[in-house]
């Protein structure tokens, strides 16, 4: 008996699993195009959240996208309430797929060729079409787990008398929520609590108000997996998790306070009273309700969250949450962001460092490398062009490193001193691709510029290097007379000098330019500035290439 109801719940949690990576995976871009797009008011976001949510089966993936889209300036924080509002209402709808099909139509017929299918289409295929093998098996599983919780609880509901749980009084109702609570932070899953407790109010193990009791701790238990994620998360998925954890907590007190109203309503909603179907509107009615009292005031409750929890950290690395790794869409662009604001914070140091002033963030942006490339490594890409920006990202990274090498060891003389007119183009070049990393549109126009000053200086460099060295290799003749000459004209300026008291004052102009630097010095400037616009060009097409899947062009050697 309670070994049924177990294996159902792991069934259950199994299938939904699969499911839901599935459907994620199959969808690819389309949920990041779908959140991005009708996102524009209040309204749009809860039904884009609900949508979303309802197709995936999952409400993290949804509040994982999010985040991504916050972190990226893509979605305000109020919008992204929105969206969470909408995932806590679309996630109802794993009720009512419940308890409408997977308690009213024996499905034991079709779900195992179901799963059959689906199974071998995930072993014998790639990419999407074995993410949606995976996606069906996934949903044929759920039914199978529905059906041997209904076994279970039949067993557990002769042994049970509904009325010990004490639903009717205000203890018993307060006990029964904590109890759902429980549920939900055990199975790591308010889907499968739920699927639970509609077996069980099916059965007749617990009444429709017990049920309902359940429910209410259920949703609000999800507010506890999700506050554990955001700890140490960034500051974007703290305020995310913080409005969830509001959300729920605040529609749970509404829904608990007005238990009998929300019952009854539900109860005449419900096709011939059906307890599961009840149930289901139960769940659906108290999340609408929240979402209608706080859709109006979406703006000042946005603003508490941001007030409560402020920003802090280095904005280099903002986007990298744990959790975002686990959506690989979302993880790829917060990637990219991140190499972006990393790659301009060394080109801004480079410019600096060519004007001979000291530039502190380029540590801060070289120490930022490693743990941007840690994070990429733990993204698993799924379909083709995924892959190709993993690759493309994997490059950029590779060009950090080597920018970090250049804008930490900048040359000792300051090419924008030591070259009047290469030093201050290099400067305005370096700054101009700076500004363009992070804002996909403008790096694409700032491309081909960038290319153009990197194959530019690099043929100057050739050119000027053969130059100075041929110079320096020719030979010196002395003339013995000329030397004597030079001494003699010497000497007399030296006997016919004025006394110090009466030596003019120097003639008014410029300084004396500076000592010209030896030739070693000269030659390392003008290859630094060639390398820095070089790896900053390859930077920012790989970056272009991980923001659109395509593969960058290929590029010349390394100036060297």
């Amino acid at each position: 008996m309670v070994f049924t109801v177990l294996g159902g719940i792991g069934i259950f949690l199994v299938g939904m699993l699969l499911l839901t990576d599935g459907l994620k995976t199959a969808a690819g871009s389309a949920l990041r195009e779908l959140l991005k797009r009708f996102t524009g008011n209040r309204f749009s976001a809860v039904l884009s959240g609900a949508a979303v949510t309802a197709l995936v089966q999952s409400s993290s993936a949804t509040t994982l996208t999010t985040i991504g889209f916050v972190s990226a300036g893509l979605l305000s924080f109020q919008g992204a309430v929105g969206v969470i509002f909408g995932a806590n209402l679309g996630t109802t709808s794993t009720g009512w797929i419940v308890s409408t099909i997977g308690l009213k139509v024996r499905v034991a017929e079709w779900t195992l060729p179901l799963i059959g299918v689906g199974a071998l289409a995930w072993l014998l295929f790639s990419g999407r079409r074995a993410a949606a093998g995976m996606a069906l098996a996934g949903f044929g599983l759920i039914f199978v787990g529905i059906g041997t919780l209904q076994t279970g609880m039949g067993e557990l509901a002769d042994r049970i008398d509904p009325g010990s749980f004490g639903g009717a009084t205000l203890g018993g109702r307060l006990l029964l929520v904590g109890v759902g609570i429980a549920m939900t932070v055990v199975m790591q899953s308010s889907s499968a609590a739920i699927a639970t407790t509609l077996a069980a109010v099916d059965a007749g193990a617990v009444t429709l108000e017990e049920a309902a009791a359940l429910a209410i701790g259920q949703n609000v238990g999800t507010t506890v997996t999700a506050g554990i994620a955001a700890l140490g998360a960034t500051t974007a998925a703290k305020r995310t998790a913080l409005a969830h954890v509001l959300f729920n907590v605040i529609t749970g007190v509404i829904a608990f306070a007005a238990l009998p109203a929300f019952v009854e309503l539900s109860r005449d909603a419900a096709d011939d009273g059906d307890p599961a179907m009840a149930l289901a509107a139960f769940h659906t009615f108290f999340n609408l309700a929240g979402v209608l009292l706080l859709l109006p005031v979406i703006g000042p409750f946005s603003r508490l969250v941001a007030r409560l929890v402020p920003e802090r950290g280095p904005r280099l690395l903002a986007d990298l949450d744990a959790a975002v790794a686990e959506v690989p869409e979302v993880a790829l662009d917060a990637a990219r962001r991140a190499a972006a604001r990393t790659g301009r914070a060394l080109l801004e140091a480079a410019a600096l460092g060519a004007e001979g002033r000291p530039a502190p963030a380029a540590a801060e942006a070289a120490a930022a490398i490693e743990p941007l490339t840690r994070f990429i490594e733990r993204v698993e890409p799924g379909d083709p062009a995924a892959r190709q920006r993993y690759v493309s990202l994997l490059h950029a990274v590779d060009h950090l490193h080597r920018l970090a090498l250049l804008a930490e060891r900048p040359p000792g003389a300051a090419p924008a001193r030591v070259f009047p007119h290469r030093g201050p183009r290099f400067v305005q070049a370096a700054r101009a691709l700076a500004g363009a990393l992070e804002n996909p549109e403008a790096l694409r126009e700032a491309l081909p510029a960038a290319e153009a000053e990197a194959a530019s200086y690099a043929r100057w460099r050739d050119a000027r290097r053969r130059e100075l060295i041929e110079r320096a290799a020719e030979p010196r003749e002395t003339n013995v007379a000329e030397a004597l000459a030079g001494e003699l004209r010497g000497l007399r300026r030296w006997f016919g000098r004025p006394r110090p008291a009466e030596a003019p004052a120097p003639p008014p102009g410029p300084a004396p330019a500076a000592p010209r630097p030896p030739l070693v010095e000269r030659l390392d400037a003008m290859l630094w500035m060639a390398r820095v616009l070089y790896h900053g060009w390859r930077l920012g097409a790989h970056l272009d290439a991980a923001a659109t899947g395509e593969r960058p062009a290929p590029a010349p050697a390394e100036p060297g």
